[in-house]
């Protein structure tokens, strides 16, 4: 509706030129013609015409960067998990970070190095909680192990953090997502992170944590499309 709102708007500023334009040409000839009064006239339309034209371009101009945002936003929410598994482990490490700070965590950064302990992003939720993230860009085809989410727990305590998320391209083992579960650490598997790219924010997949594999018709698609699960450790990414 705004964008036809938006070309509607431009329909009627290139009528109102337009009318502008051939009122200004008769008011012209008439002043050529000997009629001097023609000429304020002429000078009124056109000073009336070139302060609305730069009325509606300041106003273009004033909503030029929102929307340019809104529609950058869009087309960063329509990519594909499969632009997202052909990204590098910095790039999905970014994104990551990207997406916590769209949904209003603070204080954002990625960290790593030889002594990140297993935690690629820290920042703080919009309530203010401080979290640290694992991000895990693995194939379709292999399965996050309970031994991973453990480590993060153990990275969680040394960091001194309220919030451990896990974050992976593919899929949990059931023991993995028992633990993410018992011990309270939201992963965000294949199936939650395309909801979360896609608009869901972060808090509100705290809710659905543990869940999102589907039944065994969903399961059944993902081994067809992706053949069958292989476990993978950090150490062998």
């Amino acid at each position: 509706m705004a964008a036809g709102r938006g070309r509607d708007g431009t329909a009627r500023g290139r009528e109102t030129a337009a009318y502008g334009g051939a009122l200004t040409a008769v008011l012209v000839a008439g002043a050529a013609a000997g009629r001097p009064y023609a000429l304020v006239v002429v000078v009124a339309g056109a000073l009336t015409v070139a302060g609305w034209w730069l009325w509606h371009t300041d106003r273009n101009l004033r909503g030029l960067d929102p929307r340019r945002r809104r529609e950058q936003a869009l087309q960063a929410g329509l990519r594909s998990l499969t632009a997202v598994d052909a990204m590098t482990g910095g790039e999905f490490e970014e994104l990551v970070a990207a997406l916590c700070r769209r949904d209003g965590c603070t204080r954002v950064r990625r960290v790593g190095g030889a002594y990140d302990g297993g935690v690629d992003v820290v920042g703080r939720l919009p309530d203010g909680r401080t979290m640290v993230v694992r991000c895990e860009r693995y194939a379709p085809t292999r399965t996050v192990a309970s031994r991973e989410l453990r480590d993060l727990l153990g990275a969680k305590v040394r960091f001194g953090a309220d919030v451990a998320v896990f974050v992976t391209t593919t899929r949990l083992s059931r023991p993995a997502e028992e633990f993410a579960r018992h011990n309270g650490v939201l992963a965000v598997h294949r199936d939650l992170l395309g909801l979360w790219h896609n608009g869901t924010t972060l808090p509100t997949l705290g809710v659905m944590n543990g869940h999102g594999r589907g039944d065994a018709r969903h399961r059944a698609r993902r081994r067809q499309t992706h053949g069958p699960a292989r476990p993978r450790s950090r150490s062998s990414r």
